[in-house]
């Protein structure tokens, strides 16, 4: 399982940035994806998911109706739209990838996604100015 995050970078209060999660190594038949994001001095949360069995999108509290989760199936590649970005949005990104119930425990249910997700990319930083 390989996966490889881009898109992150500087952008001011207010931008928008588009992060993009390429997976190999397997199906959306094995896993789900999800973004995680870990800010400076913080643990690793849960942002977002989308259920692979009906397309419904989770989301953290915090990003709900700036943030947009989408899934291209024939690239295996998990989008995240980010707009109208704020100073706290600032963190590393990544995304993981674990049988949809995992994804959705960490991402929903709040579990702790360091003890419970193995499969991760090496994250692309967010920095937002203000």
């Amino acid at each position: 399982v390989q996966l490889v995050e881009s898109g992150g970078g500087l952008v001011q209060t207010g931008g928008s940035l588009r992060l993009s999660c390429e997976g190999s190594g397997f199906t959306a038949d094995d896993y789900a994806i999800g973004w995680f994001r870990q800010a400076p001095g913080k643990r690793r949360e849960g942002v977002s998911c989308i259920d692979p069995n009906d397309g419904t999108t989770y989301y953290t509290g915090s990003v709900k109706g700036r943030f947009t989760i989408s899934y291209d199936n024939a690239r295996n590649t998990l989008y995240l739209q980010m707009n109208n970005l704020k100073p706290e949005d600032t963190a590393v990104y990544y995304c993981a990838a674990e049988k949809w119930a995992a994804i959705y425990n960490t991402v929903v249910a709040g579990v702790w996604a360091d003890d419970y997700l193995d499969h991760w990319g090496q994250g692309t930083p967010v920095t937002v100015s203000s």
